[in-house]
């Protein structure tokens, strides 16, 4: 049976036309009467377009239109039915992300990679760290911090020199950005049912920034993550180029 496909791309030149000939080749479906939908791009297309398809049961196929591509497939264009028969499906949960601004205001957001804490002024932030209710670590000095996923994992908090994670692994990764007090902390591995609060301390001389997979919010007084269930991305990958794989050879390069 041909499946249904619905085209997607990001708005560089190399997707759009890339979309175009595939469009041509296979038809193009609504994403919501879709069997797959294909995405055309970077990682950062891939994000977006897993949190918008998100209320759909789809699973999304990515081929690199892209910069570094980590969660898309490599790009042809003749033999696409065959590869998408075969490909192997990884299913992540986000992060959901609360957080209160100083004027009072609840934000909320959701993260399939990290959600993020970073200095807004000259000054290093200052955070208290809880994990389910109990206080982990009473100050932490730095630039900020982040909670991470396992498919995130090689993003963000990988250049925070974060641990990588396997993808199977139910822990999210604590990792401090250019932490100064305490000196060189990395951070830690919680499990992944934890609920981690930061509280901003001294936010009106040291404000902070809390940033969900690029959806950003100023002057934050304090925010509260778990990990999603409820929320399943259905991600696909040629056989023996899934997340598990990539996971692993990215610490041997």
């Amino acid at each position: 049976m041909t499946k249904r496909i619905a085209f997607l791309a990001s708005d560089v030149k190399v997707a759009q036309t890339a979309r175009e000939s595939l469009v041509k080749r296979y038809g193009n479906a609504a994403p919501r009467d879709a069997d797959v939908v294909v995405a055309l791009g970077g990682d950062g297309f891939m994000l977006h377009t897993l949190h918008n398809m998100q209320h759909l049961d789809t699973p999304v196929y990515g081929m690199n239109r892209g910069t570094i591509g980590f969660l898309m497939n490599e790009f042809h264009e003749i033999d696409l039915l065959e590869r998408l028969a075969a490909a192997e499906e990884e299913v992540i949960n986000p992060l959901a992300m609360q957080a209160m601004d100083q004027s009072g205001k609840l934000r909320e957001a959701l993260a399939i990679n990290e959600v993020s804490l970073l200095r807004a002024g000259p000054q290093a932030a200052r955070l208290k760290i809880s994990v389910d209710g109990r206080v982990r670590m009473a100050e932490l000095v730095c630039d900020g911090a982040l909670l991470s996923t396992p498919a995130g994992s090689t993003a963000y908090n990988y250049s925070a020199h974060g641990p990588i994670l396997p993808i199977g692994a139910d822990v999210l990764a604590l990792t401090a950005i250019a932490a100064f007090r305490p000196r060189r902390w990395r951070g830690a591995l919680l499990p992944k049912i934890a609920k981690v609060r930061f509280d901003v301390l001294d936010a009106d001389k040291r404000p902070v920034m809390a940033d969900a997979d690029s959806v950003s919010f100023p002057d934050i007084d304090w925010v509260e993550i778990r990990s999603e269930p409820a929320i399943q991305h259905r991600i696909l990958f040629d056989p023996g180029h899934g997340l598990e794989e990539r996971l692993i050879s990215e610490q041997f390069t």
